[in-house]
């Protein structure tokens, strides 16, 4: 065959392929048009995840009749008046967005400028371009699509459900609106507003409106600056964080990136004062600012990966400024960890008027761990045993630090960590609790939870299969949610914490994927937050319950996350350090 130049519409369907691969990749495209044509507005509305409708409206510059046409050519831009493509001041290129979205999709741009007296209307379909006709607009573009991808079908497939490519969507839409603090942003389907963000002068502000109002309260200020390059944001405390890296926002330059050498800072930066990624990820918003012959932002079409000259320098600076800023207030933690700890020294009345399903069976609302937290009924509650008759883990005789169990046993003695032993009992008590009848807990009143809405329609769309885990979670308006039941094993835990857990672990899971099917993270994530927590005072019996319920258990020996639930040291090895 011999070599042959590809048609137009074909060259900009592959551009399409390039730029454009699901509705959240090309309203990222418009909205960044918008904020480059100096918009204080910026309203986006959708259907059906984006797949037969999406539009974003501007009150920017505008487009003149003679632009119209040129804006939908390739290669065509406002965005470099020097002809240097390192010399980028904008977000996107206008010309290199539009036409690959109308090759795949049917296009109308409506827009005017100040010095018009009327607005113009461009329609494309497929690629093929009506002439410019006169339109009523006010100052500014709206640029509406339908149907992406109908000439495309091998890519229209591979698009995910409407609440998943929803879900894409509102991260571009919150990620570039908490970069742009100064314009007003919206969001909003055909039935109701997902998203309002107003504009405001305040970073912060800003930044808690998109994470939400409890990392205010558990934010600190990073701020510094190094030969030209700047960083400021905000940084969550080492006990406030999410089960995935979601609401970690980085910035370079104004633009929403996901860099490896950036993300690699971060996890320098808490090392040592967190656990490993498993067990939580730290919540921050950082802004960085790099001379522009420091950088390249070329690396990628969509422009979310960009290339530093000195990475070594931006990742000692990420590294240097966050670990100042958390040692500064060390002694500092989460107010949601202070909450829920509260919340368990207050024990969940049980309904006494309320006739239980049969299913339902509602645990000891005291303390105790021999009732609640039973491994084999044999050992479910402590039995005298005389000094010689030591079982494998020996008797408790103290607790240290509120935090270590201390049991002698017929040859020394062991240091239980009992947050970890229990860490673990609890896990493997709730793996084989799921089934078709789950034990739960009903809740007396139930515990109102602030979600995002597209977060509220992630837990209904899964409410089959929590309901298999002993939730029962039903909406509660279109950005909360009631929980109503819990499993049996978590009657004691923080439900705001556990739920926004569970949230961000199903974000992190495709749509398709049953959650049995990674029953073990979820379970993990959730036995963390129902467990016997550092810095509990336990009496005897309830030490002794907890070392019994372990001798009964064959995995431990280990906690979830790897580490040891407890060490034995022998008397002989005791005594060799006392020269006896």
């Amino acid at each position: 065959m011999p070599i042959r130049l590809l048609p137009q519409n074909l060259v900009n369907q592959i551009a399409a392929g390039e730029v454009v691969e699901r509705p959240a990749s090309a309203i990222k495209e418009l909205i960044e048009n918008a904020i480059d044509a100096c918009a204080t507005q910026i309203d986006v509305r959708l259907e059906n995840g984006g797949k037969t409708f999406f539009s974003v409206a501007d009150n920017g510059k505008g487009m003149s009749q003679e632009e119209l046409p040129v804006a939908i050519q390739r290669h065509a831009t406002s965005k470099l008046p020097k002809d240097d493509l390192l010399d980028i001041n904008f977000l996107g290129f206008r010309g290199e967005a539009l036409p690959s979205i109308a090759s795949v999709a049917k296009m109308t741009i409506t827009s005017r400028t100040a010095d018009s007296d009327t607005g113009w209307r461009l329609e494309v379909t497929g690629g093929i371009t009506e002439k410019p006709c006169p339109a009523p607009r006010a100052l500014g573009t709206t640029i509406e699509v339908h149907n992406l991808f109908y000439n495309v079908p091998a890519r229209l497939k591979f698009l995910k459900s409407d609440q998943s490519e929803q879900g894409a969507i509102r991260e571009v839409f919150d990620r570039l609106a908490m970069g742009n603090p100064e314009i007003t942003f919206s969001l909003a389907t055909e039935n109701r507003k997902l998203a309002h963000y107003p504009a405001t002068e305040s970073l912060f502000d800003r930044v808690a409106m998109v994470i939400g109002h409890q990392f205010k309260e558990n934010a600190l200020p990073v701020q510094a600056e190094y030969e030209g390059i700047k960083l400021a944001g905000f940084v969550g405390l080492p006990t406030y964080t999410r089960a995935t890296s979601t609401e970690q926002y980085l910035f370079v330059n104004g633009r929403s990136v996901k860099d490896k050498v950036l993300l690699g800072a971060i996890r320098g930066a808490y090392q040592g004062l967190m656990g490993h990624g498993s067990e939580g990820h730290p919540v921050l918003a950082l802004f960085l600012s790099v001379p522009k012959d420091k950088i390249d932002v070329n690396v990628s079409p969509a422009k979310t990966e960009v290339r530093f000259a000195e990475a070594g320098r931006i990742r000692g600076l990420l590294v240097a400024s966050i670990r100042n800023a958390l040692a500064e207030h060390g002694q500092k933690t989460a107010s949601t960890i202070s909450i829920g700890a509260l919340d368990t020294f207050i024990p969940r009345e049980t309904p006494m008027a309320y006739s239980a399903p049969v299913r339902h069976t509602p645990v000891q609302h005291t303390f105790n761990l021999q009732d609640s937290y039973q491994v084999k009924k044999e050992v479910s509650a402590p039995t005298p045993v005389v000094e010689d008759d030591f079982p494998p883990l020996g008797l408790a005789k103290a607790q240290v630090h509120k935090t270590y169990i201390i049991a002698q046993t017929k040859e020394g003695f062991v240091v239980v960590d009992q947050h970890a032993a229990h860490e673990r009992l609890t896990y493997e008590k709730m793996m084989a609790n799921f089934g078709e009848h789950p034990q739960t807990q009903l809740l007396l009143v139930p515990e109102i939870i602030d979600l995002k809405p597209e977060e509220v329609a992630l837990l209904n769309a899964r409410a089959p299969e929590l309901k298999e885990m002993g939730w029962v979670i039903d909406p509660f308006g279109a950005d909360s949610v009631a929980v109503r039941e819990l499993p049996a094993l978590l009657d004691k835990t923080d439900i705001q914490k556990t739920i926004q857990d569970l949230v961000d672990t199903l974000r992190a899971f495709d749509d398709t994927v049953l959650l049995k099917d990674k029953m073990k993270d979820i379970c993990a994530r959730m036995a963390c937050h129902g467990s016997v927590r550092a810095g509990r005072v336990l009496n005897l019996d309830e030490m002794n319950a907890l070392l019994r319920q372990m001798e009964a258990c064959g995995t431990s020996g280990q906690c979830i996350h790897g580490r040891p639930t407890y060490i034995e040291l022998k008397l002989k090895d005791i005594e060799k350090l006392f020269n006896r």
